[in-house]
């Protein structure tokens, strides 16, 4: 063919691909997607302040427990204070942070807690993160279902859904790292759908110190990206890299730093086997075991309440919904009935593969994606009620309250840094400290502040008799009592 020819035909398919660029900028400028995306951040703005005053409130009267919020506060403040990720444990030794998770994310508060040592800083930080999915989820939405209405009712249904509510605002832990992998891994779905591998290399190793399972769903990720995309090699790459580092940290890391070489969670297993050598070997002699570990009404429900409120969609994408499945069998197989609950956080490695799955499943019916999208989000708001807003009405009536007001003062009498032991409730705000005992543990402390009445705590009686042994007894001196609350203090005589 003539060169010229060659050229024409070269300059007139420049030109239509600067069309088509063009079209696509008056489309996203249009009406239709400028009013979108005012809608969506609006809502988004909208929606993390209200799940940051929550979180804010919930510390403020003293409900952010020492378990999971201190859990987290201690090794921060530990690392910056030269102890790597040293936490004190519930029988009251010193451990490191990962026999027990291993979750490095951490370190990323450690400069933070530099500027101003808060544990606030980390309900906060969730809230904001867990709002920021709704980005990628509404960017992946409007690509595939080509409808800028289909990625409103996507993007809200994602925020609604209560597994992603107890993701921002986890009523019972208040922080736990793993809930911050829920926008990581929105984030990591979406650069691999647009071959940004850099990009997504780099929050996919973020997600990777959130915690141990992490590293695998990630893998399973890029078994997903091999067959949709075809770049098998980068594909397998990242699944190999993800089931290694999970290996190595269930199988090393955690058994090397826990307490005796044993995983601290083995017991929520016992009945398939406990450890992972365990399961294999219960999988071949006993099966039946693990069907058995699975079926329960209560898990049925936790399976329900993931997958119904997006009517199943994701089942229509298996290789991404896959990704879900790591997490979705170790909460199933547990004893631990809070782990298959969805006001935990053990959801959030499920999450973004049932939002992320469920759009490329309405993706299969383009031309009814509006109707879908509709019904996703009408699904998601019947369940939606299941919140940990319904506490706040709890929170704002205690704001102010004698008892609310008891627990600031005692916890004012604390001094920095000195050994503690507090009541769980009341440990979460006193967690910045190298020694933090949960009573009835004292252990080294110089100090013992108890809340008698702690909701969290299963024997009040208990409680209270551990608290009247360390009152009658001579080594210790009452300091304050008011309204339930007690601090003690060691008398310099008789101190350690």
């Amino acid at each position: 063919m003539p060169e010229t020819a060659l050229s024409g035909e070269g300059a007139a398919s420049a030109y239509e691909t600067v069309a088509r660029i063009r079209e696509r900028i008056r489309a996203d400028a249009g009406d239709t997607s400028a009013a979108a995306l005012r809608v969506v951040y609006a809502g988004t703005l909208a929606y993390a302040a209200l799940f940051v005053f929550a979180a804010v409130l919930h510390y403020l009267v003293f409900r952010t427990a020492r378990a999971d919020l201190g859990n987290m506060v201690q090794p921060i403040w530990n690392t910056l204070h030269g102890h790597f990720l040293e936490v004190t444990t519930l029988n009251g030794s010193q451990e490191s942070r990962l026999g027990t998770h291993v979750d490095p994310f951490l370190l990323l508060f450690v400069p933070l807690f530099w500027i101003k040592s808060s544990p606030l800083l980390l309900p906060v930080v969730q809230a904001l993160a867990v709002a920021s999915g709704v980005v990628p989820v509404f960017w992946l939405a409007r690509k595939h279902l080509d409808s800028s209405r289909a990625a409103i009712n996507f993007a809200f249904a994602y925020l609604l859904f209560p597994a992603t509510q107890f993701s921002a605002f986890t009523v019972a832990a208040s922080f736990h790292s793993l809930s911050i992998a829920v926008p990581l891994l929105l984030y990591a779905v979406w650069f691999l759908d647009e071959d940004r591998l850099v990009a997504f290399s780099v929050v996919a190793l973020l997600a990777f110190t959130t915690n141990e399972e992490i590293p695998l769903a990630v893998g399973c990720l890029g078994l997903w990206y091999a067959v949709r995309k075809g770049r098998r090699m980068f594909g397998l790459g990242v699944f190999a890299v993800g089931l290694g580092a999970t290996l190595f940290e269930f199988l090393w890391v955690i058994p090397h730093f826990a307490p005796g070489g044993v995983n601290p969670f083995t017991g929520r297993y016992a009945a398939v086997g406990g450890t992972p050598q365990g399961m294999a070997h219960k999988l071949v002699t006993d099966p039946m075991a693990f069907v058995h570990a699975v079926a329960s009404g209560h898990k049925a429900v936790f399976v329900a309440l993931l997958l119904v409120p997006f009517l199943g969609l994701c089942l229509l994408e298996p290789l991404l919904f896959l990704c879900a499945v790591p997490a979705l069998v170790i909460d199933l197989l547990s004893s631990w009935g809070n782990q298959t609950s969805i006001g935990y956080e053990d959801t959030a490695a499920i999450v973004p593969f049932v939002v992320a799955a469920s759009i490329f499943g309405a993706a299969r019916f383009r031309h009814q994606a509006a109707r879908l999208s509709l019904g996703t989000l009408a699904a998601v708001l019947c369940v939606a009620i299941y919140s940990p807003i319904f506490f706040l009405g709890k929170d704002v009536r205690a704001l102010g309250s004698p008892r609310v007001s008891a627990k600031a003062d005692a916890v004012g009498l604390i001094p920095g840094g000195v050994p503690v032991s507090a009541s769980n409730e009341l440990g979460g705000h006193l967690s910045g400290r190298r020694y933090m005992y949960t009573f009835p543990h004292v252990g080294r402390s110089r100090w013992i502040i108890v809340d008698v009445d702690d909701p969290t705590y299963s024997g009040a009686g208990s409680l209270k008799r551990s608290v009247r042994k360390y009152e009658s007894g001579r080594a210790w001196r009452i300091v304050f009592s008011s309204h339930g609350i007690v601090v003690l203090h060691r008398r310099p005589a008789l101190g350690v």
